[in-house]
């Protein structure tokens, strides 16, 4: 009788968490902003939103994280530690911080808590009296639970964002209250989350390049022209604007960041409209990376505040006083 051949088994694909964890073992931290190099920290960002938006989601919030310890002079994380930032309130948001004597402790639920499933710690704001707390959990302490999440995302369906509840939680607060918006910091990890925007619209926008097709179809180099009139002006402000804060880090420069993540949004949203209408619907039903990626780029893009921040921008443009807003 012929032997049946055995193939081996394929190796199951990595989970989001096993190559989080691996790519900070291979590549480690990145540059701290406002320390010379805040440049390279957001063309890392941007390289990893290109690959994988789920994957940067994550390692984005771990990086943040490391740079709010080192700024509100906290003790860092252990190493091979995967740490999370969860900072959305609102309504949802009920968790709060009290002491009963033994130390402080977290009671409440907290939304959006990208990553809970399998981060080692977070930091998280929690509301103390009249004024917001940072704090660090350990996700491995008792009381911690997270109920269904009704996560039903299409696009960034790898990295669940659903609550976590704290009961009777310790914790450990990370500088005074206030702190973490305070800094300067705040801002600059803000606009930290649009490189990563710019990485995936680029990527999105590489699938427009061929020139065969360009060549043949002007509407499709029309389309090209769209995005990269986008993409050079995002550019443009994010080396601009990464040169300021390496020269000043003292400064927030929250009206520059503002704009900057309002014109990333915009060129995101440029892009995928010209991406369809150049290549129809053949890559978003045959090339699964590209539709993943123009998938997962609607939702993530929507971490912005939309009409909020044109609305504040243009508030802080009409209190300007003196030079004009806009110099060359």
């Amino acid at each position: 009788m012929t032997p049946v051949l055995q193939l081996p088994t394929p190796a199951p694909p990595a989970t989001l968490e096993a190559r989080a964890r691996a790519r900070l073992r291979v590549e480690g931290a990145l540059p701290l902003p406002g320390r010379g190099h805040t440049l390279d920290r957001w063309r890392a960002l941007a390289a990893l939103g290109a690959e994988d938006l789920s994957l940067v989601k994550v390692l984005e919030a771990h990086y943040d994280a490391l740079a709010i310890l080192a700024e509100l002079h906290a003790p860092p994380a252990p190493a091979g530690t995967l740490l999370a930032v969860w900072a959305a309130d609102g309504p949802q948001s009920t968790v709060r911080l009290h002491d009963d004597g033994h130390g402080p402790r977290l009671r409440g639920r907290k939304p959006w808590c990208s990553g809970a499933a399998f981060v080692d710690a977070a930091l998280l704001t929690v509301q103390d009296g009249d004024d917001r707390q940072l704090v660090r959990v350990s996700m491995s302490s008792p009381g911690i639970t997270r109920p269904a999440s009704g996560w039903e995302a299409v696009g960034m369906a790898a990295i669940e964002s659903g609550p976590v509840d704290f009961g009777d939680v310790p914790c450990e607060p990370v500088g005074t209250p206030g702190a973490y918006l305070e800094r300067p910091g705040f801002w600059h990890g803000g606009a930290g989350i649009a490189a990563c925007w710019f990485g995936a619209a680029a990527a999105i926008a590489g699938r427009m390049t061929d020139p065969a097709r360009v060549g043949r179809d002007p509407h499709a180099a029309a389309q090209l022209g769209r995005a990269d009139m986008a993409l050079g002006a995002a550019a443009a402000l994010m080396r601009e604007l990464a040169a300021a804060i390496d020269a000043d880090p003292a400064r927030p420069y929250r009206r520059e960041v503002v704009r900057l993540r309002s014109v990333v949004e915009r060129a995101c949203h440029d892009v995928l409209d010209a991406a369809g209408r150049a290549l129809g619907p053949g890559p978003l039903c045959g090339d699964h990376a590209h539709a993943q990626r123009c998938a997962d780029l609607s939702v993530f893009v929507r971490q912005s505040h939309a009409d909020r921040d044109w609305a504040a921008l243009g508030q802080d443009v009409a209190a300007l006083e003196g030079d004009a807003p806009w110099p060359l």
